[in-house]
């Protein structure tokens, strides 16, 4: 081996320290870089040359160093663990939001909440039982029983409201997975083209990764890498993406809320094949599917669900109030007579309204007891007390939505829970310790100037050799 290899073995080293100390720079400068994976020179020996010649020998030393490539220090069971705790985190969450809303909407325990407002009724009743003589009674009656109906007719359009929004929620998040999935399809094609090249394509891989996280996060996707390196993202175990070829999802089913209270789904299909659906098992579309089912559509419907306990709630209301009223008696003797109507056409708890629209109309009185008697609205009164009456129904209710919404507002805090364990250790392991480049940019740069004395001494040689060799005694 000549003199003159050393110097390629010096430059190696300061090609390859110079890269080291470039891709730790980047490091430093993505700190704060959201979805930036951190990078790492990959530096490996040269060996001896070995070229077999008769005459040719060799010492058996090395050639220098080169840098080999830069490793993305990413963990794909961390990644995917990351986006399995997003999926299910994600539905959880919509769902508990939904319950919550529900239940502010429906506002118990309050004064001005329903089951106050029933209270109200039945003591109004009761007022017209001892002082049947009395307009000024009877005209309470009729406003707290208006009350109770403007109550249900503002609960049932809170119900319908939440569900229209959710439904433009829905729509909205399975255009953004579209959209998603077609990035995830074009960084494939890219990052397929620049790798065959020969270059590196790690940024548009951190990009790609934080796509596919969103998709798990919107519905509940998951993914597998090929040799190649592109990643095929899988919904429902069929394929969203494949390569650079997508396929996209639609909503399909209900649009209003009085379609998916008479029982017509709400769902996701593929849009090449409109009679398939994708199958959401996990993610934000799949919690929100959840609300918008029908009513025992099958472990879902939260708000459809609540609509039909209103309507029922109303049905038990006039039910129970018109069978009584019905055998009661006005001061002028008329009977028959309906407290409560249904608008025909409409849900029953929006439908509900007062029939009688004057104090005199109230049949308050039993058959033959006097003009004055009040033993029908005695009877009505204890409606209240009832034990299938409608405060114990409407009790039931709000126990229910109260037990659900904590069920669902636990679960979605246990899930957030372990999605923040999963994004803590897939940063621990991804993300930029500046310390640890500080330390490494050191090293690098020592390496850098270690070379470059090497350089230096072989240089200093040299000229001893070519300038001073033979010229002792002149």
């Amino acid at each position: 081996m000549s003199t003159f290899s050393g110097l390629g073995t010096a430059l190696s080293s300061l090609v390859a320290q110079r890269v080291a100390l470039d891709v730790a720079a980047n490091n430093v400068a993505n700190v704060n870089t959201v979805g930036y994976t951190r990078q790492r020179a990959v530096l490996s020996s040269l060996p001896a040359s070995t070229v077999p010649s008769m005459f040719s020998t060799s010492d058996g030393v090395g050639l220098g160093t080169t840098a080999s490539g830069i490793q993305r220090l990413g963990d794909v069971f961390l990644d995917n663990r990351v986006r399995t705790a997003a999926a299910g985190a994600g539905r959880l969450d919509v769902v508990a939001d939904a319950y919550t809303r529900l239940e502010k909407s429906i506002g118990e325990p309050a004064k001005t909440a329903l089951g106050a407002q029933l209270s109200d009724l039945w003591a109004g009743w009761s007022d017209v039982a001892r002082s049947s003589d009395q307009d000024a009674a009877r005209a309470v009656l009729l406003e707290r029983a208006v009350a109770v109906t403007d109550r249900l007719h503002a609960m049932y359009s809170a119900a319908g409201t939440q569900w229209e929004q959710a439904r433009t929620e829905a729509s909205a998040l399975v255009e953004r997975t579209n959209v998603a999935a077609g990035q995830v399809a074009d960084l494939n094609e890219r990052i397929l083209a620049i790798e065959n090249a020969g270059g590196q394509a790690h940024e548009l891989a951190d990009q790609r990764d934080m796509l596919v996280t969103e998709l798990a996060d919107l519905v509940g996707a998951t993914a597998r890498v090929r040799d190649d390196g592109q990643v095929d993202v899988f919904v429902g175990g069929n394929a969203l993406v494949r390569g650079d070829k997508l396929s996209t999802i639609e909503l399909r089913g209900a649009t209003s809320f009085s379609a998916a209270t008479g029982g017509q789904a709400v769902s996701v299909v593929w849009s090449a094949r409109p009679d398939q659906p994708v199958g959401l098992a996990d993610g934000r579309v799949a919690g929100l599917l959840t609300v918008l089912a029908p009513p025992a559509g099958g472990g879902g419907g939260v708000l459809t669900e609540a609509a039909a306990g209103y309507d029922e709630l109303a049905r038990t209301i006039a039910g129970q109030v018109n069978a009584l009223h019905r055998e009661g008696h006005t001061r002028d003797g008329a009977t028959d007579i309906d407290f409560f109507r249904f608008e025909p056409g409409v849900p029953a708890a929006l439908g509900l309204r007062v029939a009688v629209t004057d104090v005199a109309q109230i049949a308050a009185g039993g058959d033959g007891l006097g003009a004055y008697d009040g033993s029908v609205a005695a009877a009505i009164a204890k409606i209240g007390a009832g034990a299938d009456g409608p405060d114990a129904q409407w009790r039931r209710t709000v126990t229910d939505i109260g037990v659900r919404t904590a069920s669902a507002t636990s679960r979605a805090q246990v899930a957030a829970v372990a999605l923040s364990t999963a994004e803590q250790q897939q940063l621990a392991n991804a993300s930029v310790d500046v310390d640890e480049e500080t330390v490494n940019m050191l090293a690098y740069q020592r390496a850098y100037e270690g070379a470059a004395r090497v350089l230096t001494a072989i240089d200093e040689m040299l000229d001893t050799l070519i300038n001073r060799t033979g010229v002792v005694g002149r």
